[in-house]
């Protein structure tokens, strides 16, 4: 088995046209020679991600999703810019080379990245790393060291202060989760009342050092060395980067993070080997990353539920695409039922929170 991450054949109605996609990028990049070879990466659930393999170069091209778009996401040239910019202080952004405005080209806007040929992790450790669970503790602290480094990152300097609006930041996620929730709500979809009404009691004050927000930092946006895969060499998927309050952020990143203990039918959503033996739990990830960047996490319940409630508001966006047939993604389909389970999941943290 292959252990870099590996693209496939292209899902049906999600195809390219590879002669205007080849002539597209050879007028933009004129060293390309040859013909293009385009396939898919099976993984992700918002983007689509294609790999553009030429003779001697290879480049990934990712769109926007097919169908119902909520508003403000997808932003090609806002992703585009940040690739470019950021790297100045965050040296793990792949680099972009061309962002195409003009939708006649494929159907929608789109950017060209560099490939970072690499291992990705998704559900579980492959057995060919045969980490131990030492190795794996260490893994998992440079994984959240990266996070620190990320959020104490000078955005000035890398002309990205225009990014976002660190004031207020914290009540402008809930009130804008709310709203977009309600609007993708389909008949069958929970209506997460109570732990909106808990969000808004509970909220405290905006983080005092804002800083760079990735709101979808998790294992399988991360890439490996292949000659060293304790060391991470990119870190992918900026779409929705913005800056704000970093507490935020780790809870975007702890909602995903399912630990070893957690009950079989929360292990159904695992994406990322966050149960392996050696990885940090949900507790330790958080002390951990407070030690790392010499603060105190008091009140991690409300970071953590409102991390579950927005991968929940994620979660029902796709799932509205699908249910209005938007998308053929047989994927999504069990997307209703992870909205559900993450409801119940809040209530479980509310039930128990002293906050």
């Amino acid at each position: 088995m292959a252990l870099t991450d590996q693209s496939t054949a292209i899902r049906e109605g999600e195809d390219l046209d590879a002669g205007t996609v080849d002539a597209y990028l050879k007028l933009h990049i004129p060293s390309l020679n040859g013909s293009p070879r385009i396939s898919q990466f099976p993984g992700g659930a918002s983007n689509l991600t294609y790999l553009i393999e030429y003779p001697q170069q290879e480049f990934v091209l990712r769109r926007p999703p097919f169908g119902h778009k909520a508003k403000s996401a997808h932003d090609m040239g806002r992703e585009y810019r940040i690739l470019n910019q950021l790297n100045a202080g965050f040296p793990y952004c792949p680099k972009a080379y061309v962002h195409c405005t003009d939708e006649s080209v494929i159907g929608a806007e789109f950017y060209v990245m560099e490939r970072v040929k690499g291992i990705i992790l998704r559900a579980d450790m492959p057995s060919e790393l045969d980490f131990t669970p030492q190795q794996t503790t260490a893994l998992c602290k440079s994984f959240i060291d990266k996070l620190v480094d990320l959020h104490n990152v000078d955005y000035q300097a890398c002309g990205l202060s225009d990014l976002g609006k660190p004031e207020g930041y914290v009540a402008r996620q809930i009130k804008g989760w709310c709203e977009r929730y309600e609007k993708a709500l389909t008949p069958d979809a929970p209506t997460w009342e109570q732990v909106k009404a808990w969000l808004h009691d509970k909220m405290p004050a905006d983080h005092p050092k804002p800083g760079i927000v990735h709101n979808d930092y998790r294992f399988d946006n991360v890439i490996l060395d292949p000659n060293d895969p304790m060391q991470i060499i990119g870190v992918l998927d900026w779409e929705m980067t913005t800056i704000g309050d970093p507490l935020m952020d780790l809870g975007n990143t702890l909602a995903y993070w399912i630990e070893a203990g957690d009950p079989p039918p929360v292990q159904l959503m695992r994406r990322q080997p966050s149960n392996a033996s050696g990885m940090l739990t949900r507790q330790q990830f958080v002390d951990y990353y407070a030690e790392r960047a010499g603060i105190e996490i008091n009140n991690f319940d409300f970071y953590y539920t409102y991390g579950l409630f927005r991968l929940a508001g994620i979660v029902q966006q796709i799932y509205y695409r699908f249910y209005h047939r938007q998308t053929q993604d047989k994927r999504f389909a069990q997307f209703i039922h992870m909205n559900k389970l993450l409801e119940h999941m809040c209530l479980q943290v509310i039930g128990k929170s002293t906050l």
